[in-house]
């Protein structure tokens, strides 16, 4: 090889590409919306599930026969506005948990594909879904405390005895927690919440393969906008799978955030203990029916207003 002879460029050295370019705020913005529209519509039932999680059987609270006699009883003691108890955490949290939750879990989904068009595997579907639940759970914790305590100032308490509430809203709640119970009292249930990200990461993990199994099926893009009906069915199959799978850590959690329980928990393996012990294997499902019945049209609204958003604000995804 004579001198002059260029030498040949190297293969320039690959770098895995910053995360922070595949930011897009579009998807906070579509998580929002699904989640403020589905917990306008819904939150009554949310109530009623948790009222039936910390009921342990003591007799110390209000015990219902079920989902027909926890509505009329509450209607019957704080009117229609008793089924809002608590929802203006309700919607804060749910608002920026599926916010967070999306534009969090887009981001980590994009940085892996790296600006490939292939799909990913359900396994990083799900170390996917795991990150970006661990995340939303540390940002918003303390609201779901609050919206827990909310829900369970009683209007129709034991021997009919009228019940003075304890919070005057959201704010105050947040207020009195920090200042009686400190971060401790923000963070109660966080332990068995970060258990619960498995959830979120089975539900997101199930839907991200019906909508790849439904694209190979019918050779269509990945991205292509599916009509409304084809994201309910996916969606409410993702929810189904996840909430059945999951169930018993949110009545671990809502026995913790409890203020108003006669039994003294230590922690969460000291609920799982004593509701095993009392309760048996079905302590761990009280109020599942009314948590599926609202968890699953609640989700599938959610993923349906979060899709079409999203399609407007980036139609060339």
């Amino acid at each position: 090889m004579s001198e002059q002879q260029a030498i040949p460029d190297r293969p320039a050295t690959s770098k895995t590409p910053s995360i922070t370019r595949f930011i897009r705020y579009e998807h906070l913005i579509a998580g929002v919306s699904g989640g403020v529209t589905s917990t306008l519509v819904l939150h009554p039932l949310d109530l009623i599930k948790i009222r039936f999680q910390v009921n342990d059987g003591s007799g110390k609270l209000p015990a219902y026969r079920g989902l027909t006699d926890a509505v009329k009883s509450i209607v019957r003691t704080a009117g229609l506005k008793g089924l809002y108890q608590g929802v203006t955490p309700n919607v804060w949290g749910n608002g920026s948990a599926w916010g967070l939750y999306f534009f969090s879990y887009n981001i980590l989904k994009a940085w892996m594909q790296k600006d490939s068009d292939k799909p990913l595997g359900f396994e990083r579907h799900l170390i996917a879904g795991a990150v970006a639940g661990i995340g939303t759970l540390s940002v918003t914790n303390p609201i779901w405390v609050v919206k827990t305590r909310l829900c369970l100032q009683y209007s129709d308490p034991l021997a009919g005895k009228t019940q003075t509430p304890q919070y005057k809203g959201m704010f105050d709640a947040l207020l009195k927690l920090w200042r009686h119970e400190g971060l401790r009292g923000l963070y109660k249930g966080y332990i068995p919440g970060i258990f619960g990200v498995s959830h979120g990461a089975l539900q997101f993990m199930a839907y991200e393969e019906l909508k790849k199994g439904y694209s190979q099926y019918f050779g269509t893009p990945i991205n292509k906008k599916l009509s409304s009906t084809e994201y309910l069915v996916m969606a409410s199959l993702s929810k189904i799978f996840a909430a059945t799978a999951t169930y018993p850590y949110q009545v671990v959690r809502a026995r913790l955030q409890n203020q108003y329980t006669m039994v003294e928990y230590k922690g969460a393996l000291d609920v799982i203990s004593k509701t095993f012990r009392h309760e048996g294997v079905t302590g761990f499902y009280k109020g599942l029916i009314p948590s599926v019945l609202r968890v699953t049209p609640a989700c599938a609204l959610t993923f349906v207003v979060y899709e079409n958003v999203i399609h407007f604000l980036l139609p060339d995804r």
